[in-house]
């Protein structure tokens, strides 16, 4: 096996390509897969979870892995597409080893794993030979110092631990966009999902629970102290918000919104008087808005809000004041590309287009879906009977609800029949 000589570092692995023989791409490590022992024999690595699309996480053996080199990782080609399921006597490194506490025999001190690093033995397997550890900080210092132990100098790595932190595991992880980030912790075990959840700051978590699915995301915000949950809550976006909400206790729900800032919570309160399957459950409180004496330039400032999503951005909408939803009287919307096309100085309201129709907050889906189809859209303003604009659906949010329950964790691509090799190869 190319590389076998060398010790690799698994957090230097996550996001590593893998490929097959051919040379064709199967996918991207997320995990490793070992089996920890109690004494001093070192853990064996079992194999490897793989991220194939779309988001879909599959087992490769070891035993089907044969090189791994700096940047790429080959396979033999024969791996099985069922989607990865972790068992009782298995452990994840990232999910699981880093960050935990271990203690160093000698001195009986106790360290922090940040990193393992892995080597093959004579007979080819793949063992936890190393760990890279972080010492507790003293003094005035804010971090211990850092050192590399074998494995037989450390005890105490089978243990579960009460608390064990997140920080090593997010550092690797912090490149990740908030789906795949979502992907990853679907696999983590309970105990371990809310230590990690605990350690994102609220917008980051916010973003990655509008990537769960309705399961996840309720387990993670039942978990959390309920003025943690009324602040991620927040940080989401208000149709998320409240479809997280609906998924709740009563209880748990009231307890959250009375916690929030009374503006937003009478919001996400408005929205969760819409059945879920009509513009006014799919639409967002948040469209850009500006009135009719605002500039082109000031519209477009709107629009470069690195916050507002791509949908969201595709158009401002053109109203009397107030500017909060409900607005005042709905005017028109301004395109973005038509935006671009003018002059700074130009006003909104001389190039606003009065021939979109918006659509009333109890439109069924599937009028939605062929507005969208019938004029190519990818935002749609949601108004009242007295024209007052409560909000926009996007694209995003209709293809989101015309697909099947579950679809986040049950998607199949690349449905081929798996080949022979089986979890425990």
């Amino acid at each position: 096996m190319s590389g076998a000589s060398a010790r690799v570092f698994v957090a230097r692995l996550v996001g590593t390509a893998v490929f097959d023989p051919s040379g064709d791409q199967v996918g991207k490590v997320r995990d490793l897969v070992v089996s920890v022992r109690h004494g001093t024999n070192p853990p064996r690595v079992l194999g490897m979870v793989v991220e194939v699309q779309p988001r879909r996480r599959i087992f490769v053996p070891m035993t089907r892995v044969t090189s791994v080199d700096q940047g790429h990782i080959v396979t033999t080609g024969l791996v099985n597409l069922r989607r990865f399921e972790q068992r009782a006597n298995e452990t994840l490194v990232m999910g699981e080893l880093l960050d935990r506490s271990v203690e160093v025999i000698e001195t009986g001190e106790k360290v922090t794993i940040l990193d393992v690093g892995i080597e093959t033995d004579r007979t080819r397997d793949w063992l936890i030979t190393s760990l890279f550890v972080r010492k507790s900080g003293g003094g005035l210092r804010r971090r211990g110092a850092t050192l590399t132990l074998t494995w037989q100098q450390v005890a105490g790595v089978a243990l579960a631990h009460e608390h064990q932190g997140a920080e090593a595991l997010l550092a690797t992880l912090e490149s990740l966009r908030p789906a795949d980030l979502a992907n990853l912790l679907q696999d983590l075990p309970p105990k371990r999902l809310l230590e990690v959840a605990r350690a994102l700051d609220d917008e980051r978590l916010a973003d990655v629970l509008e990537e769960l699915p309705d399961d996840d995301a309720v387990e993670i915000v039942s978990m959390l102290e309920k003025e943690r949950a009324a602040d991620v809550v927040e940080e989401m976006d208000p149709d998320d918000a409240a479809d997280l909400l609906s998924e709740l206790s009563p209880e748990r729900a009231n307890e959250i919104l009375s916690l929030m800032e009374p503006d937003d919570a009478n919001d996400l309160r408005r929205l969760l008087t819409y059945d879920d399957y009509t513009a006014g459950g799919m639409m967002t409180t948040e469209p850009l808005v500006v009135t009719p004496d605002a500039t082109v330039a000031e519209a477009l400032a709107r629009i470069r809000n690195p916050e507002v999503s791509p949908s969201l951005a595709a158009q401002v909408y053109v109203v009397r004041p107030p500017l909060e939803t409900p607005t005042g009287r709905y005017i028109g919307v301004a395109h973005f590309q038509r935006l671009l096309r003018e002059p700074p100085s130009t006003l909104v309201s001389s190039i606003v287009d009065t021939e979109l129709e918006p659509i009333g907050p109890d439109a069924p889906l599937e009028a939605l879906t062929r507005y969208f189809a019938t004029y190519n859209l990818v935002a749609l303003p949601v108004v009242d009977e007295a024209d007052h604009l409560l909000g926009a659906v996007t694209v995003d949010d209709v293809i989101d609800h015309m697909l099947p329950d579950g679809w986040r964790e049950n998607s199949h691509a690349n449905e081929h029949n798996p080949l022979e090799v089986s979890h425990g190869d």
